[in-house]
């Protein structure tokens, strides 16, 4: 059972269980999405490290201070950089991913240009500040002024940012057996990006989840088939607590809501390529049902969409 522990800057923090914390982010602060904290016996992990170096910061120092022990290992689920951003503050630890999120990381994060990123970053804001005030639709207010707080935030840290690499790599699972416990990092392909992370505790019966679950979240999505594959294979293990990349800590109802959200996109793609319907007039034409009315995302459920009828238009259909 979760019970809440304390409020800091950047998250919240949630006792799973003995030695097992949640790190829910507060929005707009600088950390944005959900981390984990796990008591190995004579070590720490941390799953994830929050999109600033200074939010990452203080997850270390509360996961230092919780347990008395220093952080050993720092997981990376994924490339994006609301999971690793922070991991400066983890340079003299062992950081663990595929090799794959490695590489989109050493790839698609590239800081060469501090001050030229700085100013990019302002322009964003900028075009984030006007979006804001002209949008009436108070859902899509509400996620772009969380972006901006949250981009603000980035550029904050900007100038001191450094990106730290992974510096051991698994593909398709590592246990790692502490003296108190065992953790289990599984990959299965990728759903949300192109190679995705999740983090299992076999004997608490918890799992992190990272963006494979979100809560009321249009989640990008990079490939459907795999995404709704891993949700299937992750339900049929004996998990009773959930931690999503985003949202509140929940149960198994959370996996169906975001399986059933994934299956009706594709459904709805798979009836308009079978009809000869383009994907402009697709995505124009297209009626969010009631129950996604309420969920957050600056674009909605647009972009994910176009990927997925991209993806069964091309070599993923069947």
């Amino acid at each position: 059972m979760k019970s809440f522990i304390k409020k800091t800057k950047f998250f919240d923090l949630y006792s799973l269980g003995d030695g097992v914390y949640a790190a829910i982010s507060i929005p707009g602060r600088g950390a944005w999405s959900n981390a984990g904290i796990v008591d190995l016996g004579d070590e720490v992990l941390v799953f994830d490290s929050f999109t600033t170096p200074s939010a990452g910061l203080e997850l270390r120092k509360q996961a230092e201070l919780l347990t008395g022990k220093k952080v050993k290992y720092l997981i990376n689920s994924h490339y994006h950089g609301d999971h690793v951003f922070g991991n400066q503050a983890y340079s003299d630890t062992i950081i663990i991913s595929t090799a794959l999120t490695k590489e989109w990381c050493k790839e698609k994060n590239k800081l060469d240009d501090v001050e030229k990123e700085i100013q990019e970053t302002k322009e964003y804001l900028h075009q984030l500040h006007k979006q804001i005030e002209l949008t009436q639709d108070t859902i899509l207010k509400a996620s772009l002024t969380n972006q901006h707080n949250e981009m603000s935030r980035v550029l904050n840290d900007l100038p001191h940012m450094q990106i730290i690499l992974p510096n051991v790599l698994f593909e398709e699972k590592l246990i790692i057996e502490g003296s108190k416990r065992k953790v289990e990092l599984q990959c299965l392909g990728g759903g949300h990006t192109i190679s995705d992370t999740f983090m299992l505790l076999p004997e608490d019966n918890i799992a992190f989840m990272a963006d494979l679950l979100t809560e009321n979240l249009h989640v990008p999505i990079y490939n459907p088939e795999s995404f709704i594959t891993m949700l299937k294979k992750v339900k049929e293990m004996d998990i009773d607590l959930f931690v999503p990349g985003h949202g509140n800590i929940s149960n198994e109802d959370l996996l169906d809501k975001v399986e059933g959200y994934i299956s009706f996109i594709k459904q709805e793609s798979m009836k308009a390529l079978n009809n000869k319907i383009s994907l402009q007039k697709f995505i124009s034409d297209f009626k969010l049902p009631p129950e996604y009315m309420e969920w957050t995302g600056v674009n909605g459920i647009k972009v994910n969409l176009s990927s997925v009828y991209t993806f069964y238009a091309g070599q993923g259909r069947d």
